[in-house]
């Protein structure tokens, strides 16, 4: 007799709760209400970590959670931030504006392929292969919101948004390592000053919401670039300095 198979609730829900804000992001669009689909991106964002870190803590991971996860993030990480950039800025461009939508969707999706197939047993998979399509996201969401609530306009420059969904796509199907939190571990303990920290952090936040999640965003997407030009740096003054003192030896 075939047993049935179960799911896991209350990751589910959170991924359902992703699932939701995505598809209300997509009907803010359609009813020009860039804001509102901006900030429904960000909590499916919030949705998005939860759903992993519970799954992780409650040993309750499960194919089925990471595949309903994929088709939620594409949802609100890709179908959604697509149609937000092309509606808000790039429409006026014609078919190099949808295009551009597109391609930033196509390499989300990509990405998400390439991450479920991914050696989970490969140490090396700590770290993401490519920008998060979630931080992509957040770097289109934030955009909206600090250009309304920061910048106190309703657009930006159409060219420099076109770069940035550009070199965003790049990001997401390149082999630039990026550094993941997901292992990060919270019921051990840490030193009083990592508190503070975290507290002081989530202070700065609250208080300027708009601006900082657009700086938390940025800043992640090019930690991956950084780091990646400065380990080559490290990498080719080493080998000038052992084929310094090989030809010394010599």
């Amino acid at each position: 007799m075939k047993l049935k198979k179960g799911v896991y609730i209350i990751p589910n829900l959170l991924t359902t709760g992703n699932f939701f804000c995505g598809f209300y992001a997509i009907i803010s669009v359609f009813n020009q209400q860039f804001y509102h689909a901006a900030v429904a991106i960000i909590v499916a964002m919030i949705f998005d970590g939860l759903d992993g870190k519970i799954a992780r803590l409650t040993h309750s991971s499960s194919d089925f959670g990471l595949e309903y996860d994929s088709l939620s993030d594409l949802i609100s990480f890709g179908l959604a931030p697509g149609l937000l950039v092309y509606s808000w800025v790039l429409q006026p461009f014609g078919r190099i504006g949808w295009l551009a939508a597109f391609l930033f969707v196509i390499c989300g999706a990509l990405r998400l392929a390439r991450y479920n197939v991914q050696d989970t047993t490969d140490v090396k998979n700590l770290d993401f292969t490519g920008l998060p399509i979630p931080a992509a996201a957040g770097v289109i969401a934030s955009t909206v919101i600090m250009t309304k609530d920061f910048l106190f306009m309703e657009k930006i420059e159409p060219f420099i948004l076109v770069m940035t969904v550009y070199i965003l796509a790049f990001l997401m199907v390149s082999n630039i390592r990026y550094r993941s939190f997901k292992r990060l571990e919270l019921r051990k303990k840490k030193p009083f000053n990592i508190l503070v920290f975290a507290i002081l952090f989530i202070y700065i936040i609250a208080t300027i919401p708009e601006l900082m999640i657009f700086v938390i965003t940025v800043i992640y997407g090019l930690s991956g670039p950084l780091e990646w030009l400065l380990f080559h740096k490290k990498v080719k003054v080493e080998d000038s300095r052992e084929s310094g003192v090989g030809s010394q030896e010599v």
